[in-house]
Formats: C-alpha cells, sequence, structure tokens
C-alpha cells in the first residue's frame, strides 16, 4: 500500500494531482473540507469521465464523519439527529469523556468538534477502517492542513486502513480548524517542521518536492510572496506581471467600481457595495484574474514597513491566500481610501 502526504504550493495542481490518479478501475474516495473545494472536485471529475463514476465518492469531510463512519455503527446506539455546529461550552469540557452530554446537546445533535471523538471513544474506529477497506482502493483526503483538535487523531486512525492514502494540502494555507476542543492538539500547525513530523510519526511518505510550484501565480507574485510573507513558493511560469499599490483616490474609484478585479477583504467584505470577498472565504477560489488586497490598518502597518511576515500566524496565512489567487496583476489598497470614497 502507497500512504503518503503532499505538502504542496497555493496553485501547484493539488486537485489534477488527484484527478490524475482517478480510474474506472479502482474505487476511489475523495474527502475534502470546504463546500468550494468538493464543487470544483466534482467539476474536475466530471470533466474528467464526463459524469462522475460509480466507482468514485466524493465527500465533505462532515457527511462522510456523519454518513460514511457515525451512522452504519453509532446511530442505534447513540440515536443523535444531526450535527450541531457551534461550539460546546467550556463548562462541557469538565464532563467525564464517557458521557452522552459530552458528546451531544440536549437536543441530541452531535458536537461537530467532538463526532471524531466519539468514535475513539465507542471504540468504532476499526470498524470505520474495514468498512472504508471493504469500498475502497484509494483514499484522497484534500486541505489536510485543516483538520486539528479531534479531527487530527482521527487521521491517525485511518492512516492504519489497509489501503492506498493520499493527503494533500498547504501548510500555510491554514486558516481555520475542523475542530478545535480545549488543548486537544492545540499546538499543531505552531511550526512547520514539527508538523510534518507528525506525518512522519503515521508512517506516510513525505513529499515536499512534486507539488513545489505553482501554475496559478507569476514569478512576480511568487517572489513577493517570498520576500514579505516568508513563505517558499516557487512559480511554474516565466512571465513578469506587476506589483501595484494605488493611492491615487480617482484611481481607487476605478478599481472598486471595476467588477472584473475582485477586491479581497481582511473581515466584513459583505459590508462593501462591489465585488469582494474575504480573505480566508477566498480559499479554493482558481478563477480570477488580477486581484486588489484591502489592506487594514495593521496589514498596512506592515506593508509599509516590509514586516508582513511578522503579522500573526493567522492573519499571515489569510494574506498568503488572498495573494496567492492571483494569476495576473497584485494590486493593493488601503481600505480607508476605499472608505472615503464611499
Amino acid at each position: 500500500m502507497d500512504k503518503r502526504v503532499i505538502f504542496a504550493v497555493a496553485g501547484a495542481g493539488k486537485t489534477k494531482t488527484i484527478i490524475d490518479k482517478l480510474s474506472l478501475e479502482e474505487k476511489s474516495l475523495i474527502v475534502t473540507y470546504t463546500d468550494n473545494n468538493y464543487s470544483n472536485l466534482k467539476q474536475r471529475v466530471i470533466k474528467k469521465f464526463g459524469y462522475i463514476p460509480e466507482n468514485t465518492k466524493i465527500y465533505t469531510y462532515f457527511t462522510f464523519l456523519y454518513s460514511f463512519c457515525y451512522k452504519p455503527f453509532l446511530a442505534d446506539r447513540v440515536k443523535a439527529k444531526g450535527i450541531f455546529w457551534d461550539m460546546p461550552s467550556v463548562e462541557t469540557l469538565k464532563l467525564a469523556r464517557d458521557k452522552p452530554s459530552f458528546y451531544m446537546t440536549k437536543h441530541k445533535l452531535l458536537y461537530h468538534n467532538r463526532i471524531a471523538k466519539l468514535f475513539e471513544q465507542m471504540k468504532t474506529n476499526n470498524d470505520i477502517n474495514s468498512r472504508l477497506e471493504k469500498y475502497f482502493d484509494n483514499l484522497f483526503i484534500d486541505e489536510i492542513q485543516d483538520f486539528g483538535g479531534h479531527d487530527f487523531n482521527f487521521l491517525k486512525e485511518i492512516t492504519k486502513a489497509n489501503l492506498n492514502i493520499m493527503f494533500v494540502g498547504d501548510f500555510f494555507q491554514h486558516t481555520f480548524d475542523t475542530s478545535t476542543d480545549g488543548r486537544t492538539n492545540q499546538s499543531l500547525h505552531k511550526n512547520y517542521i514539527t508538523y510534518k513530523k507528525e506525518f512522519q510519526k503515521m508512517g506516510l511518505t513525505i513529499d515536499t518536492e512534486s507539488l513545489n510550484k505553482s501554475y496559478r501565480c507569476s514569478q512576480t507574485v511568487c517572489e513577493f510572496v517570498n520576500n514579505n510573507l516568508k513563505i517558499n513558493i516557487k512559480s511554474q511560469r516565466s512571465d513578469i506581471t506587476n506589483i501595484i499599490n494605488i493611492e491615487n483616490e480617482e484611481e481607487v474609484k476605478m478599481i472598486f467600481r471595476n467588477n472584473s478585479i475582485i477586491k479581497l477583504f481582511f473581515q466584513k467584505a459583505n459590508t462593501y457595495d462591489c465585488y469582494c470577498i474575504n480573505w480566508g472565504k477566498s480559499k479554493g477560489q482558481d478563477h480570477y484574474q488580477d486581484v486588489c488586497i484591502v489592506l487594514n490598518s495593521t496589514t498596512l502597518k506592515h506593508f509599509k514597513s516590509s514586516t508582513l511576515h511578522e503579522l500573526a500566524p493567522s492573519t499571515k496565512n489569510k494574506l498568503y491566500v488572498a495573494c496567492t489567487r492571483c494569476r495576473g496583476d497584485l494590486i493593493f489598497i488601503d481600505e480607508k481610501k476605499i472608505k472615503s470614497i464611499i
């Protein structure tokens, strides 16, 4: 069995790598986290085969947890009625792990961040692995960097299954976890080197070379990311694009009203009447040409002083996601200048 994790850079072809592995002969399961990527994977499978073959299944992570893992083994015993998407209260951390109230609300909804822990408590991980082996030859999990808390421990259990396994992700696109719960894997994403070692402990082959160059981003954008965010990314391209800092009010107005250029805000993009989205929400998007990054007061300060690499890790990662949506020119604008014209 081939079991590996591929650490990729933005735009290097993570989805293509998975799609290329699919065939009509082998049974494959693809699991991903975001709805954007789920839709993208479905479209890419249809593009390859003309339809979604019976031997290829695509799940979002929590659909996989609930439908494939929970229902066959625990539905009759636990009798949950669905998933609760809000975080459980801090007080529930004091509850015993063998109590149903640790895993469910009073309305019998499973806390989303403790479903994987429930499998451990109920000793169903071996059953889940046997079910994976029965129905599939290959397991692909995308956006691996977003797995945290009990879900990361669940990944460790899945790797014991007797089938081909490939995890794919970009450590620096870690902008949120599938789950957090107290101190469970609290420091998992603090250091790239120690993060990779966690996969080595699972017995996976570590691949940092196959997807280390971006097809999406130009050499110019990659150099900007390298020099300013201190995140190592190379380009498959040799062409030069532009990094533009716009300060002129009339030019700001033109960019703001130009619906062919996406405006990416740190937060609260929905309060602006333009073609826009938040930095983190843009993850998985691959269709933008020129991209306008709107800098709030904190990121503008670091931008001007060339210290963007000193931003808080979650902010820096979201900015990395935003910058690497770009196929063409990368434009920067001060958010205050946008507010002044509207």
